[in-house]
């Protein structure tokens, strides 16, 4: 039986998430949610969601929370979640092929 790959979080990635989500303010399980775009659209929105909503797929590695709707989780199923902060201070995440490390070199 196929184990069920999941959206891999790199650690700036966790990073980020963790920095995020931890306004005191917040729901201890605040994490970040992604969703399906506006109208059909290929983008992905991103927002901090203070719980996981019915029928999201978790994620979730050393305190970061990601929570997935589950049809961006079927189309994020084996990849990778990354962030970066540039020097403005604006975090940018991106979503790349596969899971992080070692693995057939791509084309």
């Amino acid at each position: 039986m196929k184990e069920p790959t999941v959206l891999t979080l790199t650690s700036g990635a966790v990073q980020v998430i963790r920095t995020v989500t931890a306004n005191p303010e917040m729901p201890p399980e605040t994490g970040i949610r992604i969703e399906s775009g506006i109208d059909g659209s290929d983008a992905l929105r991103l927002s901090v969601a203070p719980a996981p909503e019915a029928g999201d797929q978790v994620v979730e590695e050393e305190g970061a929370r990601v929570y997935l709707e589950p049809t961006v989780a079927e189309l994020l199923d084996d990849k990778t979640l990354d962030a970066q902060v540039d020097p403005q201070g604006d975090v940018a995440f991106s979503i790349a092929e596969g899971a992080e490390g070692p693995g057939p070199a791509g084309v």
